[in-house]
C-alpha cells in the first residue's frame, strides 16, 4: 500500500500536466487573466467642495458604448445616489469628454461621444433610481491624446443657463445640423439616426406628439432671431415629414436667443464662439398623453 499511494499521486501529477500542456500550449487556449488596475480619479463635487474623492476611474467595455463596472465604482455610484437625495436643490451635471480624434466616431443618436459617455452614466444612475429630471448633461472637447476620465459630476445649483437633456424624449442638436446664419437643414449622421428612430416610434405610438424648438445666439435682435430659430425648426420639421412622419403630429416653436446654454461672450467682453455655436440649437421634445 506505501509503494502504491505514490503511484496514484505522480500519475495524478502527470495528469495534470498533459492536459495542461494540452489545452494551454498546443490548443492555446489559456489565456492569462489581466489585472484590472484602474486610476483613482473619480469625484463628485459642489462648488468648491470635493463630496467623493479618489474613486476608481470608470471604464467603457472595448468597441462598445457600455461600462465595466467594478466594485468601487458601483459604491461610488450608490455614494452619489446618497448625495443627490442630501441636496434635493441641486441638480446632477455630467460632463462627458471626448478626444479631437474621436469627433468624427459614431455615437448613435448623440452629436458626440461625450454626449453619448454622460448617457450611458445617466442610464446606470437610472438604473438606480435617480430621478432624471435631476438630471443633466453637458460635454467638453479634450485636446490631449488620451482621455484621462470619461466624465465628471457635480452637484449644482446654477440656474443662470438652460440646462439640457440628452434623452430620447428630450434630445437637443447644434446648428452643426445649419451653416452659419442659415435654417437651410443639412442633417448630419447623429441626427437621420434620431429621425428614423421617431419614424419607428410614432408608428407605434398613435397619440405620441412632437414639438421643435429653434434657438439661436444672441448676435441680432429678437426679432431676427425669433424668426431664424422658427425657420430652423420648420427645416427639421420639412425633413422628418418627407421621411413620413404626419406633419399634423409636429408643432414648432421659437425661443429665440432668450434661452442660452452657455454664455454668449467671454468675462472680458469679447466673443465667445463655442458658446454662440452652443446656443444655436434645436430641441426635440416628444409629448405622450397620459
Amino acid at each position: 500500500m506505501k509503494f502504491f499511494l505514490p503511484g496514484i499521486l505522480l500519475f495524478a501529477c502527470y495528469s495534470l500536466f498533459a492536459r495542461w500542456y494540452f489545452v494551454c500550449e498546443i490548443q492555446n487556449l489559456c489565456v492569462a487573466e489581466i489585472e484590472d488596475i484602474r486610476i483613482k480619479n473619480m469625484q463628485l463635487t459642489k462648488a468648491d467642495e470635493v463630496l467623493l474623492d479618489a474613486y476608481d476611474e470608470f471604464k467603457f467595455l472595448e468597441a462598445e458604448m457600455s461600462l465595466n463596472l467594478n466594485e468601487n465604482n458601483n459604491y461610488f455610484l450608490d455614494s452619489v445616489i446618497l448625495y443627490t437625495s442630501k441636496y434635493p436643490a441641486s441638480n446632477l451635471k455630467i460632463t462627458g469628454f471626448y478626444l479631437e480624434s474621436e469627433q468624427d466616431m459614431w455615437s448613435g443618436i448623440f452629436e458626440n461621444l461625450g454626449i453619448a459617455r454622460a448617457a450611458v452614466l445617466e442610464s446606470a444612475l437610472e438604473d438606480r433610481g435617480i430621478d432624471l429630471s435631476k438630471v443633466v448633461i453637458d460635454y467638453a472637447l479634450v485636446s490631449d491624446s488620451l482621455i484621462v476620465k470619461p466624465f465628471a459630476l457635480e452637484l449644482t445649483d446654477s440656474v443662470a443657463f438652460q440646462e439640457l437633456q440628452f434623452t430620447f424624449t428630450d434630445m437637443t442638436f447644434s446648428d452643426a445640423n445649419f451653416e452659419y446664419n442659415s435654417s437651410v437643414f443639412k442633417p448630419g449622421e447623429a441626427f437621420k439616426f434620431y429621425a428614423d428612430s421617431l419614424v419607428t416610434y410614432f408608428d407605434l405610438d398613435s397619440m405620441a406628439r412632437l414639438d421643435i424648438i429653434g434657438h439661436t445666439d444672441s448676435v441680432g435682435s429678437d426679432i431676427y432671431n425669433e424668426n431664424l430659430g422658427a425657420d430652423r425648426a420648420s427645416s427639421a420639421k420639412a425633413y422628418l415629414t418627407a421621411l413620413g412622419l404626419d406633419t399634423k403630429k409636429i408643432s414648432t416653436s421659437s425661443k429665440g436667443k432668450s434661452e442660452p446654454v452657455a454664455p454668449n461672450t467671454l468675462l472680458d467682453g469679447s466673443d465667445n464662439e463655442e458658446g454662440r455655436q452652443r446656443n444655436r440649437r434645436v430641441n426635440f421634445v416628444i409629448l405622450t398623453q397620459e
